[in-house]
């Protein structure tokens, strides 16, 4: 809590009393292990970091399945599969919902973690993260459904046999896994 001179809270001086400022935010979540609304997501992530699994998603034949990404915060390039640990949820949980979210189908996993790094971003939105990485299988011909999107649309997903060079620089740390 960011204290004066006068030993007073910011809020206190502007006539705000800190338990109601906290009570009307806690009003406006409906379910925290759902999601967070996005101002208050942008919040905490430029308070705290934030932990989220990336699923490192092989095939028989060794391939890689990333997705294209375009946004504010990882630019544009392909990216590893991957979402932001809910309130009260494990990993494995996480790594599945992931999987039935991104691509709509279960993925096999390896429950140990393949690397654990920090990730510390320019921007604060969305600017530091503790990045868990899970060896995920796709057993078969698993084939995206890319139904109405073209190659440079986020969320299009392809295979990949080797690690593309546009891969987004927040994720370059996984060169070595794709």
């Amino acid at each position: 809590m960011k204290k004066t001179n006068s030993n007073h809270t910011v809020a206190e001086q502007n006539g705000l009393n800190m338990h109601d400022c906290l009570a009307f935010l806690d009003s406006q979540i409906a379910n925290p292990s759902v999601g967070l609304p996005k101002e208050i997501f942008y919040f905490i992530s430029r308070n705290t970091p934030m932990v989220n699994v990336d699923l490192l998603i092989k095939d028989e034949n060794g391939r890689t399945l990333l997705g294209w990404r375009d946004d504010q915060f990882a630019g544009m390039g392909w990216h590893v599969l991957g979402g932001i640990v809910r309130f009260k949820e494990n990993l494995a949980d996480r790594v599945r919902k992931v999987a039935e979210t991104e691509i709509g189908v279960a993925v096999e996993f390896d429950p140990e973690p393949v690397a654990v790094n920090p990730v510390i971003c320019k921007h604060d939105n969305r600017g530091h993260f503790i990045s868990i990485l899970f060896k995920c299988f796709l057993y078969g011909k698993y084939v995206p459904n890319n139904k109405g999107l073209s190659n440079q649309d986020p969320g299009f997903l392809q295979w990949h046999d080797v690690c593309p060079k546009n891969l987004v620089r927040v994720h370059e740390m996984y060169k070595k896994y794709i």
